[in-house]
């Protein structure tokens, strides 16, 4: 069974950083994309950052370039987020997400057929 398993979830002051981290297990996903999307209250889930399988590709969402990176480490199946000067608006649930077809990379959540579980995060103002 595949499962994407988030931590590092909080609650920060706005201009604060987080780092959201993602633990894949059940198989490897070192050959596919893997990326994060979250999901405010009452808003549809949104696309926030996503790696191809040897991070020389990396796409975020307009909201968050220049204050969020994405990395990823092969060896150890997993996924992060470095999130810094957080802003209120950034308050969501944040969804570790793996694609099943290799070699590939989007921004839409139609790719993803792995979803994690989701981690709070909170900004307050």
């Amino acid at each position: 069974q595949v499962k994407l398993v988030e931590s590092g979830g909080g609650l920060v002051q706005a201009g604060g950083s987080l780092k959201l981290s993602c633990v894949a297990s059940g198989r490897s996903f070192s050959s596919h994309a893997m990326g994060w999307f979250r999901q405010a209250p009452g808003k549809e889930r949104e696309f926030v950052s996503t790696i191809n399988w040897n991070s020389k590709t990396t796409y975020y969402a307009e909201s968050v370039k220049g204050r969020f990176t994405i990395s990823r480490d092969n060896a150890k199946n997993t996924v992060s987020l470095q999130m810094n000067s957080l802003k209120p608006e950034d308050t969501a649930v944040y969804y570790c997400v793996g694609d099943d077809l290799k070699f590939r990379i989007g921004t839409s959540r139609n790719l993803f057929d792995y979803w994690g579980q989701g981690t709070q995060v909170t900004v307050s103002s």
